[in-house]
């Protein structure tokens, strides 16, 4: 089916997939729930199981949610007269929260479209067991 389908790019496989859209075809979604990944590509028929985002979306989020998080503590903190921790925790708990859940499966998609465009498929598991007792 690759004949198919026109070729993408590098930054249009990424956006496609931070829209959680399918990276070749742009017309089937990556994601069944919030964050579970699809087998394969409804319009297409991509398999998107070999596309494995394990924890690095995790990571990301975390990544990007304190950089933004922590400047604006320190900001406040300087600022704002010092304030007491409530005031912090009323603040920053739920905009570190909303952040993680609007990127989180925003970067999974872009990950997972960051491996289909470079061909980074997860190799397929061993059905012998190496162990000849077994």
């Amino acid at each position: 089916m690759d004949e198919e389908h026109a070729p993408v790019d590098f930054w249009t496989a990424l956006l496609r997939g931070w829209h959680g859209r399918c990276p070749r075809c742009n017309k089937g979604h990556l994601f069944s729930s919030y964050l579970k990944m699809k087998g394969h590509c409804e319009a297409c028929e991509l398999a998107l199981e070999p596309y494995r985002a394990d924890d690095a979306p995790a990571y990301f989020t975390i990544f990007i949610v304190g950089h933004i998080v922590v400047p604006l503590v320190l900001l406040v903190e300087r600022w704002g007269a010092e304030p007491p921790l409530w005031v912090h925790a009323l603040l920053w708990l739920p905009l570190s929260l909303a952040l993680a859940l609007i990127l989180l499966p925003r970067i999974k998609g872009a990950v997972i479209a960051l491996l289909w465009v470079q061909k980074a498929a997860a190799p397929k598991p061993v059905t012998e067991s190496l162990d000849p007792s077994a």
